[in-house]
């Protein structure tokens, strides 16, 4: 009777280990299954469609069909110190039904975006700016009565959507969008970066916004949530999104050497002080970003400029000025103290490729400049952090080469999980004796930016933090934003024959004694608004440069400062300057940055948006409150709350290995990992059964 009893539960048992390996068997395949099956036989998801591909539903949710791509024409004038930029988008909808397009796209991080013109057919619709709410309101119900609309909205200060409602079968649509921007100045060479390529964000882990103190919920709803598209590396003739780009420089004075840093162009000179750029072919593929450098002739390169403008009874002001270079004595005053580095390397997923390569190349350069007065450490961090060492160490002859080797073999994969180096790297102490820089290296491919730039602050005690942005298109708004919260600098490296160059010229800032103590003020007396409100260090070869709004511009401006242990000034009279369009939206675009600024700092988060959308409203400009929306009045598609909707996508990063970026919402990477999980279990559950039949010891 025993015996058969036990017969029977061994029976259920198999019955039951069988029945369970089944189970798991079938869930890990099905997951597996659901994971890739979005891309087979003429559907796609959003988030594994292939760059450049126009999606349209299909009547299913999440399912889409695939169009054609966009094209992209950019057209950029240069006066002076500043530049005017028209981008136009260009995509055809081939289908035989009524769709809305929507793309994401990269501009400068300090663009004022104030223009917005929409054309379909033979018809041209101009946007007006209304707070957020109100224009995605116009939007969608311009979209519902058949009425073409576009609207503009920003996501990020360097990153913006565009959606456009009711594109007809056969119709080609042309958006175009203009900004205001102010050049990089830096050592005698000007800078004109125009961003093509978007470097895919991570999104790391994050306590809800329920959770969070009353005066940041605000700024994480303008933060969030972040919409990006799927990548795919270019192939060898087709390109994913052609982009044609043309450049006019009209310096007013002499200019010097001209050239494109990473594409082939084509350059003509009409006189001095002229120059017009196009790119060597008709369309290259945007996947890298633009960048144009130029000096002028030696007897014209600027000491000090000042550009105004009136508008609407207020005068505006950009102004520049270059500090002189220290002497001797000062380096080496600055030089006698030893250093404590910490080296900081981004390993994640997205560096592969060609970016770790300049990334390990760049902290070679690094090793190179120290000397065994210093300390040093390097930190690697994806999805974990692994310093060499628990704290700096000398720098030896025996380190250095010890770490030459394991930064060798340092490979790209996983998260980019940036907060805990971070914190690693800003641990608020002061080493004494020494100064304490924290030299970080990544494509700042990451989500959570203002989680980080509050982080930096609240940590960074006596620390400095010189951000180098690794790839060919990096995160230029959180790097440049993350060095002026570390009072460092960003450098930006985009391929690894100019990391020698680059990092050269980094460190010969960082071996020099800063200017401190930045003050601009009018003689008269005059009330003036200036941003940034106050000026940050300035590194060698870097200028003073601010905007500023008063009633008017008469008196004498003298900014100060203090160079190493010396005083300086300068003294500057706005008669003498040109008038400059922009200067205006310039402003603004300056005084939204630092309200943003002090609301991540913890600012009364209401105050400062009800003053954000006011400075916005006024000043036509796309912020993270307002936005731009075009309206036909006529209604030309169907009355619909079901319009397909397309969903363009970006190319894939040049040189980024093409690999899948892990991200910690995404939701074919989670089927995959519980397939993988339920065969694992099923693979337990099969050893625990068989252990459990094994005939046991009397």
């Amino acid at each position: 009777m025993e015996r058969g009893k036990a017969g029977e539960f061994i029976v259920l048992g198999v019955r039951a280990v069988l029945g369970g390996i089944v189970v798991a068997l079938a869930l890990g395949f099905a997951a597996i299954v659901l994971a890739s099956n979005a891309q087979a036989a003429g559907t796609v998801a959003p988030a594994d469609a292939r760059a450049g591909e126009l999606l349209l539903t299909t009547g299913t949710p999440g399912e889409y069909t695939v169009a054609p791509t966009v094209e992209t024409e950019v057209a950029i004038t240069v006066s002076g110190v500043a530049a005017r930029t028209r981008v136009t988008q260009s995509f055809h909808n081939p289908g035989a039904e009524f769709v809305e397009g929507v793309y994401v796209f990269p501009l400068p991080d300090k663009a004022a975006v104030d223009h917005l013109e929409m054309q379909i057919g033979n018809r041209v619709i101009v946007g007006e700016i209304q707070e957020k709410d109100a224009a995605r309101k116009s939007y969608e119900q311009a979209k519902s009565a058949g009425r073409k609309a576009a609207l503009v909205e920003q996501q990020r200060p360097n990153l913006f959507t565009n959606s456009v409602a009711q594109i007809g079968p056969d119709e080609m649509v042309r958006i175009t969008i203009e900004y205001q921007q102010t050049l990089g100045y830096e050592n005698g060479v000007y800078r004109l970066r125009f961003p093509l390529a978007i470097t895919p964000r991570y999104v790391p882990m994050k306590a809800p916004v329920e959770a969070l103190p009353e005066e940041r919920k605000a700024l994480e709803a303008s933060d969030a949530p972040l919409v990006q598209p799927a990548f795919e590396s270019a192939g060898p003739t087709d390109l994913v999104n052609p982009v044609d780009i043309a450049v006019s420089i009209d310096a007013g004075v002499p200019l010097g050497a001209v050239s494109s840093s990473y594409h082939d162009v084509r350059i003509d000179r009409p006189d001095t002080g002229h120059a017009l750029v196009s790119l060597a072919k008709d369309q290259e593929e945007a996947d890298h970003d633009f960048e144009l450098t130029w000096s002028l002739a030696p007897a014209a390169a600027p000491q000090a400029a000042l550009f105004t403008e009136p508008v609407a009874g207020r005068d505006y002001a950009l102004l520049m000025v270059v500090p002189p270079t220290p002497d001797a004595a000062q380096k080496a005053a600055f030089q006698a103290v030893p250093r404590e580095m910490v080296l900081v390397i981004d390993t994640s997923g997205s560096m592969q490729g060609a970016s770790i390569a300049q990334a390990k190349a760049a902290v070679d350069e690094a090793l190179d400049r120290l000397d065994e007065r210093d300390r040093f450490n390097i930190v690697e961090f994806n999805s974990i952090l692994r310093p060499m060492w628990p704290q700096a160490l000398p720098a030896t002859s025996a380190n250095v080469r010890s770490a030459r080797d394991w930064v060798a073999k340092l490979k790209a994969e996983g998260g980019t999980e940036m907060a805990p180096a971070l914190t690693f790297a800003l641990d608020g102490s002061d080493t004494p004796g020494y100064l304490r820089q924290v030299v970080f290296m990544t494509d700042g491919g990451v989500e959570n930016e203002d989680q980080l730039f509050r982080l930096i602050a609240q940590r960074l005690g006596s620390s400095r933090l010189f951000t180098v942005g690794i790839g060919s298109a990096p995160n230029t708004h959180f790097m440049t934003k993350a060095a002026r919260f570390g009072r460092g600098t960003f450098t930006y490296v985009g391929d690894v024959r100019e990391v020698h160059e680059k990092m050269a010229a980094l460190f010969a800032k960082i071996e020099s004694p800063v200017l401190q103590d930045v003050q601009v003020r009018w003689a008269d007396g005059s009330p003036v608004e200036t941003f940034p409100e106050r000026v940050p260090d300035l590194y060698l070869g870097e200028p003073v440069m601010l905007s500023a709004a008063a009633a008017s511009f008469a008196g004498t401006v003298i900014v100060s400062g203090t160079l190493g242990t010396r005083p300086w000034s300068v003294a500057l009279t706005p008669s003498s300057s040109p008038t400059a369009s922009g200067v205006g939206a310039l402003w603004a675009r300056a005084k939204i940055a630092a309200l943003m600024d002090a609301m991540r700092q913890g600012g009364d988060a209401e105050k400062l948006r009800t003053q954000v959308v006011a400075v916005a409203l006024e000043h036509h400009l796309v912020s993270a409150y307002t936005s731009l929306v075009a309206v036909d009045e006529t209604p030309t598609g169907p009355a619909t709350r079901t319009l397909k909707t397309a969903l363009v996508h970006a190319a894939l990063p040049r040189g980024s290995g093409g690999g899948a970026i892990p991200q910690t919402d995404t939701s074919a990477t989670l089927q995959l990992l519980l397939g993988l999980l339920a065969l694992a279990a099923a693979a337990i559950v099969a050893l625990i059964g068989r252990s459990a039949m094994q005939p046991r010891a009397a």
